[in-house]
Parts: C-alpha cells; sequence; structure tokens
C-alpha cells in the first residue's frame, strides 16, 4: 500500500439545489487501500462519489486524483485518467451480451491490441467465472448478483488506478455479496485503490483497511476498519 494518497477529499460542501447535502467531508485514498464510507439512505454517499467524478461541482472544498483537481478535468477524461465509478443500478447495456458489455469497458481504456484484449478478458473470467458461462447471453437476462459482478468486471476493464462503487450490496443475497466484497478486497492488494460506498456495515468493514461514517452529510467517526468493526453498538448507533 503507497503511503502517498491517490485521492484527497478536502473539506467538501456540496449542495442539490437548495439542499446543503455535504459538510466539511474529508478523506483519502492510496493506491492498494479499500476504504469505505458507510451510512444510512440520505447520509450524502452518492453525493460524495458525484463530486469526487466532478459530476457535481463542490460547493466549497477540493478534490486531488493523482495531483490534479478533479474540478479542473472533466468526467470522461477522469474515468479515461483511471478514475472510475461504478454507480447504483449498475448501467450494463441489458441487450447486449456479456462480452460485449465487457468489450465497452476495453473501449474506454488504452487496450490497444488482440492479446491486451485477450488478457484482460482471461482475467475477469477467472474473477468470476459465471461470466464466462454466461459471455453470450444478454446482460439484461444475468441475475441481479450476475449483473453486479459484470459491472465490476467492466470497470475493470477500463484498468482503473482507482475504483469507486456506491453499494455494490443492494438487493443481494448474502453469498453475492461476499464473493462481490472479497473480489474488492483482492484488488487492493493487487494495488488498485477502492473507495466502497456501503449500507451494509459489518460486511464492508470485513474487506477494508479504514472506514468513515458518514451522518447527516458529515463525517462523525473515522478509523481503522478492524478498530472499528469491533463495536458494532457504536456504529449502529451512527446509522440509526
Amino acid at each position: 500500500m503507497s503511503s502517498t494518497p491517490l485521492l484527497k477529499v478536502d473539506a467538501i460542501d456540496a449542495s442539490i439545489g437548495a439542499i446543503n447535502i455535504l459538510h466539511g467531508v474529508s478523506l483519502s485514498v492510496a493506491s492498494g487501500e479499500l476504504v469505505t464510507v458507510i451510512g444510512a439512505n440520505g447520509a450524502g454517499k452518492t453525493t460524495l462519489l458525484r463530486v469526487i467524478s466532478n459530476v457535481l461541482k463542490p460547493r466549497a472544498g477540493q478534490v486531488e486524483f493523482d495531483g490534479v483537481s478533479t474540478t479542473e478535468v472533466d468526467a470522461y477524461r477522469l474515468a479515461r485518467r483511471g478514475l472510475i465509478h461504478v454507480p447504483q443500478g449498475r448501467q450494463i447495456v441489458p441487450t447486449l451480451s456479456v462480452y460485449d458489455n465487457l468489450i465497452i469497458g476495453a473501449e474506454c481504456s488504452e487496450i490497444v491490441n488482440s492479446d491486451d484484449l485477450i488478457e484482460s478478458l482471461e482475467r475477469e473470467y477467472s474473477r468470476f467465472p459465471v461470466l464466462r458461462e454466461r459471455k453470450d447471453l444478454a446482460a439484461g437476462s444475468l441475475s441481479g448478483g450476475e449483473q453486479q459482478m459484470l459491472a465490476v468486471s467492466r470497470a475493470l476493464m477500463m484498468r482503473p488506478k482507482l475504483l469507486m462503487l456506491d453499494e455494490p450490496s443492494l438487493g443481494l443475497a448474502p453469498q453475492i455479496v461476499r464473493i462481490i466484497l472479497n473480489a474488492l478486497r483482492q484488488l487492493a492488494d493487487e494495488g488498485i485503490a477502492v473507495l466502497l460506498i456501503e449500507q451494509v456495515a459489518m460486511a464492508a468493514l470485513s474487506v477494508a483497511d479504514n472506514a468513515h461514517v458518514l451522518r447527516n452529510g458529515k463525517i462523525a467517526l473515522s478509523g481503522t476498519a478492524s478498530d472499528l468493526r469491533r463495536d458494532q453498538a457504536l456504529i449502529e448507533s451512527y446509522l440509526g
């Protein structure tokens, strides 16, 4: 794990319309680190990712990714630089095959030859073997868990430096959640920075290095994931 943050979020305030959502939020993520932000519905978690991705401009504060202010770079250019966001709802293309969805990810990366493409596909098929079994099926025919695996793998085909995920466990069975979270832990161990937004606190804390609890748009609690996991009652009190 690098000691130098790849992502630095400093004192971010953000609003949607006249409603103030985030208040002085600060955090950092280094390469090879998995950081989770946990919080209840309405805490501001999705807004935080939108600000980091430069989809939403902050009212105050600064976000830096790989040494560059994200407010100076269009969202699609940030993605090409390696800041990849997997939103809620997955946003796969349901009428295209699993294979074609993965190719969309590859086309957004710097994969330039067939050998690189084959290697990248094989890596994702090994990560989630069910995608190999379903590669010729329409993505919309997959189960919710399989679609989430596809969304993660499509994002990884884009070769992220930082992978941000917005509640990937939403609506999934616990055993599928475990498969996906374990894959995220492995990615961090391989050197990718991961920012995981979750409501399922204990599951997220079980794979994270560091954690922040977001409540009413403010960081209410921060620490190592192992320390926070030891005090489940405290976490539940912050999550309401």
